[in-house]
């Protein structure tokens, strides 16, 4: 689900869209339906499943890292530096 939203810019719009859609995937794996009240904090408390928010924006700083370190001569870096 979280392929490549490294270089997606994040929009409320879209961080609510992949929350939605997580909770939807994690609520079917549990074979748990909506008509049953669960709450959210339980359902990731049981499965362990961190907020996709988080990891979205995790590999975001991870890829900006990778990005940075590069020294190929390619114009990312160049733009990066850029004065």
């Amino acid at each position: 689900m979280t392929y490549g939203t490294e270089t997606l810019s994040l929009t409320m719009g879209l961080i609510r869209r992949l929350r939605v859609t997580q909770r939807a995937m994690v609520r079917a794996m549990l074979g748990v339906s909506l008509r049953v009240q669960i709450r959210n904090e339980e359902i990731r408390r049981r499965t362990r499943v961190n907020d996709i928010a988080q990891r979205v924006a995790k590999l975001k700083w991870q890829w900006a890292g990778h990005i940075a370190r590069r020294n190929d001569g390619r114009w990312g870096l160049k733009v990066l530096e850029w004065r």
